[in-house]
């Protein structure tokens, strides 16, 4: 078994062929971000996946490709290509192809993997994860209306909550418009707006001060389609935009990506309402289910009827980046283990704005 290490935009139409095959085998890999059409649009956002983004292409004793692992490489790491826009992580690869992971590591020529998100069942990476969550799944492949039944069953009010907040938007500002794919500028570019004044508001790393995450959300926008890209759905009362969301796309999968609402709004929870609008929607459209990805928000809670273990951690051989990631984990771990209450989280918290930030810079 070899494993060549390419840029994205070197792949033949053969090995991204190979790879949709792989990703379609498997329906735990159907997120866009573990399709071969991610790391490919990446290469198209400028700095830093333009230059440093890289896929690893495990070969079979005939060079046949059987697997597939995208990354950033940066100095002394490897990162999820993407990051910190990608919400999952995963070695793409047929069962009979899967390399030890130090072997990975060597190939990229850094001196660990970042794992981020990373599928718990990944039969190369779960030894070596650190930190375990949920990203939350809202199954509806049985159709909206078996959906709205079993959370109804499970005792949540969350969508009949939704359709009378959506009824007194209506009676208090003009008739309630849901678009499920805006092609309009300022749609787009007040959700963008909205976004940055949040992440203001709440003290988080503004995602869009790098340039190319902004780029990128562009790209995938205006250049959608039936494989991958990205879809705007919005909800206008009377004339007025009230909430927005972006969506990754794949067969059969929307990733809840960027999604905001006027704050003027707010107490109509108008961007709950638009989900849920998106959630009858979606199936009429081949949708089998809207990942909300990690995070356990009451919304996401209430919304969601199934859940995927994610893990975070990293693979290293001997060098000075896991000797250093690996004393940040046992520092996490040390205080975590604490009866500090929420304190026991500051060390995560830390570690991924850190990882944020450093993801931005690509390096």
């Amino acid at each position: 078994m070899n494993i060549d290490i390419v840029h994205p935009l070197d792949l033949s139409d053969g090995e991204v062929a190979a790879w949709s095959r792989l990703q379609a085998a498997r329906p735990e890999w159907s997120s866009p971000f573990l399709s071969p059409y991610w790391p490919l649009a990446l290469s198209n956002a400028g700095w830093p996946e333009s230059e440093l983004g890289r896929v690893a292409v495990i070969r079979g004793a005939r060079r046949e490709a059987k697997g597939f692992f995208a990354a950033r490489v940066q100095r002394y790491t490897a990162v999820p290509a993407g990051s910190p826009l990608c919400d999952y992580q995963a070695m793409v690869a047929a069962p009979d192809a899967i390399p030890d992971p130090r072997e990975l590591v060597r190939a990229l020529g850094v001196g660990r993997i970042d794992l981020h998100n990373c599928m718990i069942d990944d039969a190369a990476f779960a030894p070596f994860l650190k930190a375990r969550q949920e990203s939350l799944i809202i199954d509806i492949a049985g159709g909206f209306d078996a959906y709205a039944a079993d959370r109804a069953a499970a005792g949540t009010d969350i969508l009949k909550d939704c359709a009378k907040k959506r009824r007194k938007l209506e009676r208090e500002h003009g008739a309630v418009r849901y678009t499920p794919n805006s092609r309009s500028d300022e749609d787009f570019d007040q959700l963008i707006a909205w976004k940055r004044a949040q992440y203001k508001t709440t003290d988080q790393t503004d995602l869009f001060a790098a340039g190319w995450p902004l780029l990128l959300l562009k790209n995938l926008w205006r250049e959608a389609h039936d494989r991958f890209g990205a879809r705007l759905h919005t909800l206008h009362a009377g004339d007025k935009l009230v909430a927005a969301h972006l969506a990754l796309t794949a067969p059969g999968v929307l990733h809840a990506w960027f999604i905001a609402h006027d704050d003027a709004f707010a107490k109509y929870s108008p961007g709950v309402v638009l989900i849920a609008d998106i959630l009858r929607w979606a199936p009429g459209q081949g949708v089998r289910e809207m990942d909300l990805g990690p995070g356990d928000y009451r919304f996401k809670c209430s919304l969601a009827n199934a859940r995927r273990p994610v893990g975070s951690g990293f693979v290293g051989r001997l060098s000075p980046a896991a000797l250093v990631r690996g004393a940040e984990y046992r520092v996490r771990g040390m205080v975590e283990r604490l009866p500090l209450g929420s304190a026991c989280e500051l060390p995560g918290k830390a570690m991924r704005r850190l990882d944020i930030i450093r993801g931005l810079r690509g390096g």
